[in-house]
């Protein structure tokens, strides 16, 4: 049997909500043996979404998978004394909370590094450990308008939007994941120490930015919002179908565009200097993008986009999550599996990506009930007995 690429690593994630208990799911999901420490009386907010305390939601079914759960109040001085003695037990502790609160329970980041130098102590916070802005609190929509996306997202006649789902938080559990697997290499193939991770929600979504910094400081330009078009690069936008659906459509090169104006029955236009060169077309795009609308109104999404990726121009429907769950590319590939929940049933979820070839992800366990590995872990760890663990309860500290 294979053994796991992250196999041998274990993972103290006493973070909450979204950023960091998804970037311990990715590293669970490729082998790491990861803890997850909760409130007693409800657990994570993704449970319920804070209206059923303590119980398992479909999206906690799959963001908490492959994960133990313990219960832990880190409120209490005892339970914080609990914290210190299991931090050096672990590869990596990932956090959330804000610096102040962990100053005021006597485990900033420096304390932490002195219960275990060679742990991997993960930060992920909404606008860094350090800064003016170091003890404010975020979510996504904070970050994501702090970062300048929400800004340059939507019609230019209209406020801005945020994007529907929470990139932010996602984009954070990725770059956080790779940074924590990045400390692991440094520390166990390159013979370095542990360190401390710095990973802020803000600076994910900034990484996004482009090159839209680079623009300013240089000529001054702002990024504002385009819509579904990109000023630079024509065509590139999303067009209505003879059905009622949407395609988008991406033929802003110079070569694309020669290919679209075949496809549209238009071959003139790859000559017309209006149209000619990318830089001409980002100067004219509103007679072309009227020439692309009409084409797509006389058709279907289905045969249109199969029209467009037959001449090898990128194009696809604009899928909503019905038309995803139906998607042949999608099942064969294996991005989403189906799984039985003990709860709901059979149901789809994402599955562990990317997709490695000789180690890869698996889902062993769906997101657990609360607390319901806190005797295990709390006596094999700590060496706590049935009676230290009754006295917990009691306290109201497990």
């Amino acid at each position: 049997m294979t053994v796991s690429a992250l196999h041998g690593i274990r993972v103290l994630d006493i973070a909450s909500v979204i950023a960091a208990p998804v970037a311990t799911t990715f590293l669970a999901d490729f082998g790491a043996d990861v803890v997850k420490v909760e409130e007693p009386s409800a657990g994570d907010f993704l449970r319920g979404y804070a209206r059923n305390p303590g119980v398992r939601s479909l999206q906690w079914s799959q963001e908490g998978r492959n994960k133990k759960s313990v219960t832990l109040n880190l409120r209490t001085p005892r339970g914080q004394q609990i914290l210190r003695e299991l931090i050096p037990h672990f590869d990596v502790v990932v956090c959330n909370q804000r610096p102040s609160t962990l100053e005021k329970w006597g485990l900033s980041p420096v304390e932490m590094q002195t219960l275990n130098p060679r742990a991997v102590l993960v930060f992920v916070t909404g606008y860094g450990l350090t800064g003016p802005n170091r003890d404010r609190g975020a979510f996504d929509r904070i970050a994501s308008a702090f970062a300048g996306l929400t800004y340059v997202s939507g019609e230019p006649d209209r406020p801005p939007v945020r994007n529907g789902f929470a990139m932010i938080d996602y984009m954070a559990a990725y770059l956080t994941a790779f940074a924590t697997v990045t400390a692991l290499y440094h520390r166990d193939a390159n013979g370095g120490s542990g360190q401390i991770i710095d990973s802020s929600l803000y600076e994910a979504g900034f990484r996004a930015s482009e090159d839209a910094l680079l623009a300013y400081t240089s000529t001054g330009a702002v990024r504002e919002r385009s819509g579904n078009t990109n000023p630079a690069l024509v065509p590139a936008s999303d067009f209505d179908t003879a059905d009622g659906r949407r395609i988008a459509v991406h033929a802003g090169t110079d070569p694309l565009f020669r290919r679209l104006a075949h496809v549209l029955g238009r071959s003139e236009l790859a000559d017309d200097p209006r149209y000619a060169t990318r830089a001409a077309r980002a100067e004219n795009p509103e007679q072309l993008y009227k020439i692309i609308e009409g084409w797509a109104s006389e058709r279907s999404a289905d045969e249109a986009v199969s029209e467009l990726t037959d001449a090898g121009i990128p194009a696809s429907p604009l899928m909503s999550i019905a038309d995803i769950a139906a998607d042949r590319h999608y099942r064969e590939r294996g991005t989403f599996v189906e799984v039985d929940d003990p709860d709901f049933g059979t149901v789809s979820m994402v599955a562990p990506l990317p997709h490695l070839s000789a180690t890869p992800g698996k889902i062993a366990s769906l997101g657990c009930a609360l607390g319901a590995n806190t005797d295990e872990v709390y006596r094999d760890l700590l060496g706590l007995s049935n009676a230290d663990l009754a006295e917990l309860r009691d306290a109201e500290v497990i």
